[in-house]
């Protein structure tokens, strides 16, 4: 398991700052904190070396985009050394958002974004289960997807704010 780095308010609020918008400058991040420019680019780079910042990416509405369907697949793979082997393979499949090796029934969760059921049909049975490895499937169809507006802000809003004593 990664050591947790030694993070400050200082480091806690410029990434809060970067999870609202990761478009702002340094210039403005440095007014809000209190910081020169220079200062607050030297800790972004630090948390990026550090690998607290591990990218910068546009959140994208896959509907808009014509991927309307989101299905999740859980796998019962056919031996627990492959697991991870397997889902390498699964990551290779264009439609693939994400996998997960898991605890339970399954052993890995794969997130798919598909046009429609044809759709769904050509990745599911001509890419997924020709995959060599894999023993079982359920597929779920997904109706609601519920995330929270800014996941990242609200863990770094928990670590800022003091806790209370149960």
């Amino acid at each position: 398991m990664p050591v947790s780095p030694r993070l400050d308010e200082t480091d806690l609020r410029i990434l809060e700052y970067l999870a609202e918008d990761a478009r702002l400058s340094q210039r403005a991040i440095a007014r809000a904190v209190g910081m020169s420019p220079p200062a607050v680019a030297d800790r972004i780079g630090r948390l990026e070396t550090l690998g607290v910042i591990q990218g910068y990416r546009a959140q994208i509405d896959f509907a808009l985009l014509g991927r309307t369907l989101t299905v999740v697949v859980g796998i019962t793979s056919e031996r627990s050394d492959n697991q991870r082997e397997l889902a390498q393979k699964v990551l290779a499949i264009p439609e693939v958002e994400g996998v997960d090796l898991v605890t339970g029934q399954d052993d890995l969760r794969v997130r798919l974004r598909v046009r429609d059921q044809p759709h769904l049909n050509e990745v599911y049975f001509e890419r997924l289960l020709t995959l060599p490895g894999i023993r079982h499937t359920e597929t779920t169809l997904v109706l609601y997807g519920f995330t929270p507006d800014n996941f990242a802000k609200q863990v770094l809003g928990s670590l800022t704010t003091p806790q209370e004593e149960a």
